[in-house]
C-alpha cells in the first residue's frame, strides 16, 4: 500500500492523549484509519479497539492498518457506539474525532457506558475540527454538558492552526 501521509491535527491529538505501551484504547469514528495507525505504533502489550458506523470506515481502517490487525493490536468492528458492548473491561483512553454524537444530542447512554468503562484516571478525549470558529462555544457547552452529567471533569485544550478544540474528560 502506498504511504499515506496523517494529517497534523490528528498527530497534534494524539500525541496530546499520551498513548502508553499497555493502554488499552477505544477509538470512536475510526474514518480512514490515521489515528489509529498512530495509536497502534504506540503500543505494546496494549489493545486498540476502534469502531465506525460505516462500512468504508471499517475497511479503510483495516486496510490501512493490516499489519497491526494481524498482530492483533487492532481489531475494528462496524458498530455505533450506542450499540457497543466493549471486548475490553477497562479502558485506559477514548479517542475520537470530529464525532458530532457528544454534541447534536443528548447522549447519556453512550457517555455512561464510556464512564462504566474508563479506568479511574482514565480519560476520554474528544476533537472537533472547528472549520466555523461561532461553532466552538456550542461545541465546547454541549459535549461538555453530556459529560460532566454521567460524573467526568471536562478541560479545553485548543489548536490553533489548523483550528481543533480538544475535551478532555477525566473520570
Amino acid at each position: 500500500m502506498a504511504l499515506q501521509t496523517i494529517p497534523p491535527r490528528i498527530r497534534w491529538a494524539v500525541e496530546l492523549m499520551d498513548v502508553q505501551p499497555s493502554d488499552h484504547v477505544l477509538e470512536i469514528g475510526c474514518g480512514p484509519g490515521a489515528g489509529a495507525e498512530l495509536i497502534c505504533s504506540r503500543l505494546d502489550t496494549g489493545k486498540l479497539f476502534a469502531i465506525d458506523r460505516s462500512e468504508s470506515g471499517v475497511d479503510r481502517t483495516k486496510r490501512r492498518n493490516a499489519r497491526h490487525v494481524e498482530e492483533g493490536r487492532l481489531t475494528v468492528r462496524q458498530i455505533d457506539l450506542a450499540t457497543l458492548r466493549v471486548p475490553v473491561k477497562r479502558l485506559h483512553k477514548v479517542f475520537a474525532f470530529n464525532v458530532n454524537l457528544f454534541w447534536v444530542r443528548d447522549c447519556a447512554d453512550e457517555v455512561a457506558l464510556l464512564h462504566e468503562r474508563v479506568l479511574p484516571g482514565g480519560a476520554v478525549f474528544l476533537f472537533y475540527e472547528a472549520n466555523r470558529a461561532e461553532l466552538v462555544p456550542t461545541i465546547v457547552k454541549k459535549a461538555s454538558a453530556n459529560l460532566v452529567g454521567q460524573g467526568f471533569r471536562v478541560s479545553v485544550v485548543e489548536q490553533k492552526a489548523p483550528a481543533v478544540v480538544g475535551l478532555i474528560a477525566r473520570r
